[in-house]
């Protein structure tokens, strides 16, 4: 299935969005992203995810003209703040447990990401639905733990390392299955952060 409204029958494609249920479309959207980590954005389809979910092909073809808005909206829906509530009272293990939270996600996050591949690249509503639902929130958060150990005297305001600390975590998740084949898991990211980290913030 390709990415036109074209895909579907222009009857389904005018027809009024019909109502179904938060429950039912949670269960759209988890197939949906779920097959994409599976197989590929490309090999995706309507077809595959209506077969998934027992549905007809036309009940996601009014909800969602097209496949990119339909992976749009599912990774909007999915949006989850990882590193929300983290707030110890010490930078240093706000970092050690945001490491740690970014680990037990890492592998199914990063995977999605490995599968959407070129597709987000070439199609500015899935990319601008992917950063606000996996990089904007999670950025806005380590942001917020920083700002707050700046604000209690453990870095100082003006410290060069402080605006590289979000492409340093972020960047470990996506570099290692690249550099080794596995996933940046919580023991790694924890190593990464005592060894690269806190280092560079002047932390121990």
């Amino acid at each position: 299935m390709t990415s036109q409204a074209a895909d579907g029958p222009d009857t389904v494609v005018a027809s009024r969005r019909s109502k179904i249920t938060p429950e039912r479309e949670r269960e759209f959207f988890d197939a949906v992203l779920e097959q994409i980590r599976e197989c590929g954005y490309e090999s995706v389809t309507m077809e595959g995810v209506a077969a998934t979910t027992r549905c007809s092909k036309s009940t996601l073809y009014r909800q969602w003209k097209t496949k990119p808005q339909f992976v749009a909206a599912a990774l909007r829906a999915s949006r989850r703040v990882r590193f929300a509530g983290i707030d110890t009272g010490s930078l240093a293990e706000d970092l050690r447990q945001a490491a740690r939270a970014a680990g037990d996600w890492s592998g199914k996050d990063t995977k999605l990401l490995q599968a959407l591949g070129h597709a987000w690249t070439a199609d500015e509503e899935l990319a601008q639905a992917l950063r606000e639902a996996l990089v904007y929130p999670e950025i806005a958060a380590l942001q917020g733990v920083l700002a707050r150990g700046v604000a209690r005297g453990e870095v100082p305001a003006g410290h060069p390392a402080l605006e590289y600390v979000p492409a340093m975590m972020f960047g470990v998740l996506r570099v290692r299955p690249v550099l080794s084949g596995q996933y940046a898991d919580a023991d790694y990211l924890a190593r990464f952060v005592e060894a690269i980290v806190l280092p560079a913030l002047g932390l121990t």
